[in-house]
């Protein structure tokens, strides 16, 4: 017998059901944040902050209207972990992962919804994709909580203390969540380049994709008798996020060579350059404050985070192979090509269109909200507003400080941004879109003139 959910749901496509789940998520953590174990005995979170800590977690974002580390009890940076590890994963990989612990049968569908919510084209093994996901994801925070813990011995007085700052520095940066519980990000460490590195390699980790993860180690552990062959996927996104990183390295240091890192050794400005290249993957870290960077970084960084990480993982943005796609297609284009021809492959038409319209949808949504907020917040400059709303649509949480200073307005719209850049630009267009309707007719079509 179908419950009243049952029947809610049914008149609802998987898109629809994937943004509900990723509500209750959100509502359900709000309260949780809210709970007297969450706090610590003296701090005091408002509904609207709650709410907002709670969006930008399950967003994997990291802007906070307040200081963490200081509202935060023990307890409650483990329920803050938990919070973010369903955010990055997503809630349909964790409830697969946690029916199949027990035991649950999972249907049509289940991986349906699965499918929707990683953005996989097949139904074929993706209740196995998942399960591999979140055994992967869970065996790298493992190994980055103890790798980093015992590094911490040396900063901390007590191993519980530095072991807690091991385990949720880990989650936040395979999660690419931005939050942390130092009150300074990673600016205390500056200059322990090993800390760096090993947060680098994290947020590549949970910013590259997780089938590019699963492909991977399928090729470390191949033993076929043809050479392995990688898809077309993987190439092209391991190849723009390569490119990406240096790319956003080289013009930090060219930028702030005679600014900034003037008075740095090279290996300090290269740090603090490929770091903050990487973080803006979708990670919102930081080693150094970045309102000290020129207003050329600041603009990169927008571009950087405007952009964000791969698909099916767990950043925002754009999207990697979106950006490449659209690329790709106008150097076809300027050199009179019909078709996009990359890696000997041929990407398909259907694909370039949803690049272009992902990129203008996006481009819309933003501008507006910078012109929204500038009206609501004129308190601000133009470059912090911008910088904010790039940080809020990529799901990254870098801020030039005027977060906790928004009015209630304004948290509303760096909210509304982050749930959309967190669920994916197509997903919100089909919230409204409803199911597929096969057109019964067509009128005759007709050029006009553009450009």
């Amino acid at each position: 017998m179908k419950t009243k959910f049952d029947q809610v749901t049914a008149r609802l496509t998987s898109v629809q059901i994937i943004v509900l789940y990723y509500l209750t998520a959100i509502i359900i953590s709000t309260f949780l944040l809210m709970m007297p174990i969450t706090l610590k005995e003296s701090a005091e979170l408002s509904f609207i902050d709650a709410l907002f800590t709670a969006v930008s977690a399950v967003s994997v974002t990291g802007l906070a209207t307040v200081p963490i580390h200081e509202v935060l009890s023990y307890p409650g940076t483990f329920i803050l972990a938990l919070i973010l590890q369903i955010g990055g994963v997503g809630v349909m990989t964790l409830g697969t992962f946690i029916w199949l612990i027990l035991g649950k049968k999972i249907g049509l569908r289940e991986r349906m919804l699965i499918m929707t919510d990683q953005n996989q084209s097949a139904l074929s093994g993706i209740v196995y994709l998942m399960r591999e996901i979140g055994l992967l994801i869970i065996v790298i925070e493992i190994i980055g909580a103890f790798v980093l813990g015992i590094h911490f011995l040396d900063y901390f007085p007590t191993w519980q203390e530095a072991f807690r700052q091991g385990f949720f520095a880990s989650v936040s940066a395979t999660t690419n969540a931005g939050f942390d519980i130092t009150g300074q990000s990673l600016i205390p460490f500056a200059n322990d380049y090993f800390v760096q590195t090993v947060n680098m390699l994290l947020i590549v980790v949970g910013a590259i994709g997780f089938p590019v993860l699963l492909e991977f180690r399928e090729y470390l552990t191949y033993k076929g008798k043809y050479p392995f062959r990688f898809t077309l996927f993987t190439k092209i996104a391991v190849s723009t996020f390569a490119a990406l990183l240096v790319f956003g390295t080289l013009l930090i240091y060219l930028f702030e060579y005679n600014h900034l890192f003037k008075s740095m050794t090279w290996h300090e400005s290269f740090f603090y350059s490929a770091f903050h290249s990487s973080t803006t993957r979708s990670a919102g870290l930081a080693t150094i404050d970045i309102n000290e960077f020129s207003h050329p970084t600041h603009l990169l960084l927008c571009l950087l985070m405007f952009i964000g990480a791969s698909p099916s993982s767990t950043g925002g943005g754009i999207r990697t192979t979106t950006f490449a796609i659209a690329i790709l297609a106008i150097i076809s284009y300027a050199k009179g090509h019909t078709n996009i021809k990359v890696f000997k492959r041929e990407i398909m038409p259907e694909d370039v269109v949803k690049s272009f319209i992902i990129i203008m949808t996006a481009f819309l949504i933003c501008g507006f909200s910078i012109i929204l907020l500038s009206f609501i917040e004129p308190a601000f400059s133009l470059m912090q507003i911008v910088f904010e709303v790039s940080s809020a649509f990529g799901t990254t949480g870098l801020s030039l400080g005027i977060t906790p200073e928004l009015s209630t307005a304004g948290k509303w719209i760096i909210m509304i941004l982050m749930f959309i850049g967190r669920i994916g630009i197509f997903s919100f267009l089909f919230i409204v879109r409803g199911k597929p309707k096969k057109e019964k007719f067509h009128y005759a079509k007709e050029r006009i003139i553009i450009g």
